[in-house]
């Protein structure tokens, strides 16, 4: 009988972590498979290592690890020949497993993620943010280069041919490893026939920007791992380019040239609205591409922020040079 092995890293996910695995649970259950549950926590403080115990997960308990560590301590305990990641605070539908292992069986595809939704109860910055990602229902599925790991589904022998995920990466762990992938020949598919539920949504403001800075702040260690190029650096350069705008903005307001401060404020939202278009116009709606356009101007700043911090930091640990 074919096993599949789920490793949920946690922590303080209480709220999340029983509704995540019931759901795992069914989804195997509606498959046919044996299901084995491993959350691998990070010293939570709330009830979460006991709720995943009441569920029959194996509990490991990794305190201050990174996320890429976590996954891997899993893996090593995990002995079947599929392998899951899933987040602690997604929900995966009940005809998760059933149609991908199908499409895997058939050579089409190697590893596959699900598109997810937000709750009726987000807020409209996380309903708007998670549905930029999602694609018309008439494209149901669709090939990548890489994947993000709030759900990735794979055989074992994939992970062990990449070697696993970077334990060093503070965030962009997903990325990395999925570029990995491709490049070692796997191929990758997203797929939104069937859609997770993200429960983790931001509930305000600080904390959209704050995971938004935690997600911009993996640029510089992806260009250090895989070397520089044009894919990886158009971001970071296009946020270091509208912090100079503002900058001049500035210099020019001080100066006594309002108007040319005005042109260098909207020049920073033209790179904004290039991408709240490009996203929103396969959904052909207005009010989506205009909350895009400002949480776009909002993560450039961000982005840039996040990529000089983390530029500082690295070269502050760098050797003293005489």
């Amino acid at each position: 009988m074919t096993r599949i092995s789920i490793v949920i890293p946690m922590f303080n996910e209480a709220r999340h972590i029983g509704r995540t695995l019931l759901a795992a649970q069914k989804a195997a259950l509606a498959a046919g498979v044996e299901c084995e549950l491993i959350v691998v926590d990070n010293g939570s403080t709330d009830d979460g290592p006991q709720i995943a115990r009441r569920f029959g997960a194996q509990l490991l308990v990794l305190p201050g690890l990174m996320i890429g560590a976590l996954r891997n301590r899993g893996t090593a305990r995990a002995t079947g020949e599929w392998l899951a990641f899933i987040d602690a605070d997604i929900e995966m539908p009940e005809d998760w497993l059933g149609p991908l292992f199908a499409t895997e069986a058939v050579g089409t595809a190697d590893v596959f993620g699900l598109d997810l939704h937000t709750p009726a109860a987000a807020p409209w910055y996380a309903v708007a943010w998670q549905r930029r990602t999602l694609r018309p229902q008439t494209h149901v599925a669709h090939a990548v280069d890489w994947l993000p790991s709030a759900n990735l589904l794979m055989r074992r022998r994939w992970f062990d041919q990449v070697g696993g995920f970077d334990e060093n990466l503070r965030t962009g762990e997903d990325k990395e490893f999925t570029l990995r992938l491709h490049e070692q020949g796997a191929r990758l598919l997203s797929v939104n026939e069937s859609v997770a539920l993200h429960w983790g949504y931001e509930m305000n403001w600080r904390e959209w920007m704050g995971k938004e800075m935690w997600r911009q702040g993996s640029h510089l260690q992806l260009l250090r791992t895989h070397g520089v190029s044009l894919r990886l650096l158009r971001f970071p350069l296009l946020s270091l380019a509208a912090w100079l705008l503002d900058l001049l903005a500035v210099s020019a307001l001080l100066n006594g040239f309002p108007h040319h401060a005005a042109i260098m404020v909207l020049l920073t939202t033209l790179p904004a609205l290039a991408l709240s278009v490009r996203q929103s116009s396969r959904h052909r709606h207005l009010g989506l591409t205009l909350q895009l356009w400002g949480l776009h101007w909002v993560r450039l700043h961000l982005a840039g922020a996040a990529f000089i911090l983390s530029l500082c930091h690295w070269t502050a640990r760098r050797p003293a040079r005489g």
